[in-house]
């Protein structure tokens, strides 16, 4: 009995995994469908940057599991049920998530490290007359990340892993025990300081992509786009007098005497306007006449309902945030421990929906599978409205239907960064939920306490008090704390987020509403990117 309920939970959670798989695979397939260019697409490209957009956020996706089965462990009174009594069976099912974490970040490292710096240099390399010249030189830029990578799993098989002292000598001796307790299980500490290292790249994309794009998204929707016909009109305006102004240089010339280098720069500045606006005005009238258009005019109501709700998701995320490191700040054993605690100390909204939700599984699979895809969308906003840049030089534009497989990849691999310091992100939103789920343990009671009191015992959730056999931590909370020094890190990112979301948020608010084929037309654009768009 016990054996045929073990198997139907198992399957119960890996069956629901196994359809947000199929859901992440198709959401992948058509979001990068959506922005590759049609004259520029290549099917290795488009292949890698699905599979790379697909594993990152499966690897997210991994997470409400290993929360249900450490949960689905005990009864709602604290005791372990029938088939989680033994020390043995709990190891073998963390264990099989353990497993799945270590396939799909070995994944990662492959992506990052290899596969997607080899195809992108493969590409950059196209104009080669050979293949073989084309393979060789991908292959000699692409060895330069793979001893990055090499260097990174020597650092985390050799670094030392015991922190500095602490004052806090119970709460430490807690963090402790669980590194030590990791520590010794399959060397996981290589990988674990690799997927640490792009995790705080990852922060930074977050910081500036996401941050930002959690303003923008929601404002856009709610401000909408400005009218077809007021743009057409002041487009044509604006073509007539750029065609008056060419007219006035070309009059100069028309006795014969050469125009100077000055009117020269003036008039080809001029000539490339009006190509420019010429283009604009036909994307222009595309719009007009294109029936998406009319929908979205008339799905506005739905658009400013969406938007509002988007903007009250990113508060709650805000609030939560600093709830949560105001609450790190407080209550735990200070930066040398990296800011880790057991535990809520203050109510945090969104950890209290969670651990309402949890029990009812999968509705806060469906949650973390929804604050993931938030987290793509946002970040994908933040990315198309900025652009891919390397400090202050901009590299690539994302644009639907007009984005090279290049710059297809560079979005990928800062997706696929941001998806993994979301585990981390639900962590700081929500650190009771991802660390115990919604575990309870039963404690002797010697006084009235709070709780539900079975006989001499009192029926607790699950923190730091509790004894280290009755409360089973999940490996992803493990995998994130593995290097105390890295929460740190990310604990002074959570901060710099909250600052980067408000200041977007005020950006956001001042600039007013954006064209109806915004992206579409640029300068650098050529005439024949237009058929992308007429056919």
């Amino acid at each position: 009995m016990a054996t045929q309920t073990l198997l139907s939970e198992s399957v119960l959670g890996w069956s629901i995994f196994t359809f947000i798989l199929l859901v992440i695979l198709a959401f992948c397939w058509f979001y990068i469908r959506k922005y590759q260019s049609r004259q520029e697409s290549e099917a290795v490209s488009t292949i890698t940057a699905i599979c790379a957009l697909a594993i990152a956020l499966i690897t997210t996706a991994l997470l409400p599991v290993d929360i249900f089965l450490v949960s689905f462990m005990k009864n709602p009174n604290g005791t372990y049920k029938v088939w989680a009594e033994s020390n043995e069976t709990r190891g073998q099912i963390e264990d099989t998530v353990l497993y799945g974490y270590y396939t799909l970040y070995s994944i990662i490292l492959f992506c990052v490290f290899l596969w997607i710096p080899f195809v992108y240099f493969y590409y950059e390399e196209k104009d080669d007359q050979t293949k073989c010249s084309q393979v060789g030189n991908a292959l000699k830029y692409t060895v330069g990340f793979v001893i990055v990578c090499v260097v990174l799993l020597l650092i985390g098989a050799f670094v030392p892993l015991d922190p500095p002292p602490s004052t806090n000598s119970t709460q430490w001796e807690k963090v402790q025990y669980l590194f030590e307790e990791l520590g010794s299980s399959h060397g996981l500490p290589a990988l674990s300081f690799s997927i640490s290292s792009l995790t705080l790249i990852g922060m930074l994309a977050v910081i500036t992509y996401t941050a930002y794009g959690m303003s923008v998204l929601p404002l856009n929707l709610i401000k909408g786009t400005r009218s077809v016909a007021y743009e057409l009109l002041e487009n044509t305006d604006e073509i007539e007098d750029v065609e008056q102004q060419i007219e006035k240089l070309k009059a100069k010339c028309k006795d014969g005497r050469p125009l100077s280098s000055r009117d020269r720069r003036s008039l080809q500045t001029l000539e490339g306007k009006l190509q420019v606006l010429q283009r604009r005005g036909r994307h222009l009238e595309i719009a007009e006449r294109n029936c998406c258009t009319k929908v979205g005019s008339a799905l506005r109501p739905f658009k400013i309902m969406l938007g509002v709700f988007f903007i009250i998701v990113a508060l709650v995320f805000i609030v939560s945030l600093f709830i949560s490191n105001l609450d790190k700040a407080m209550h735990s054993a200070g930066i040398s421990s990296g800011f880790i605690i057991f535990g809520t100390n203050l109510t945090n909204p969104l950890n209290e929906l969670l651990l309402v939700l949890q029990p009812v599984f999968p509705l806060d699979y469906i949650l973390i599978t929804v604050i993931t895809v938030y987290f793509v969308l946002t970040s994908m906003a933040g990315i198309r409205n900025m652009g891919i840049w390397f400090f202050w030089i901009r590299l690539y534009k994302i644009r639907p239907k007009k984005t090279r497989p290049q710059a297809l990849l560079f979005l990928c691999m800062i997706l696929l960064l941001i998806v993994l310091h979301t585990s981390y992100v639900i962590y700081s939103l929500a650190p009771q939920y991802v660390m115990y789920g919604s575990q309870k343990y039963l404690a002797e009671s010697h006084t009235p306490q709070q709780g539900e009191t079975t006989g001499n015992f009192t029926t607790r959730v699950c923190d730091a008090d509790a004894p280290q056999d009755q409360c089973v931590v999940t490996r992803s909370y493990l995998f994130l704390h593995k290097f105390w020094f890295f929460s740190t890190i990310y604990y002074f990112g959570n901060w710099v987020f909250i600052g980067v979301f408000l200041v977007g948020l005020v950006v956001s608010c001042c600039r007013g509403k954006k064209s109806v084929i915004e992206g579409e037309v640029e300068a650098d654009d050529s005439d024949m990117s237009d058929d992308e768009y007429v056919h």
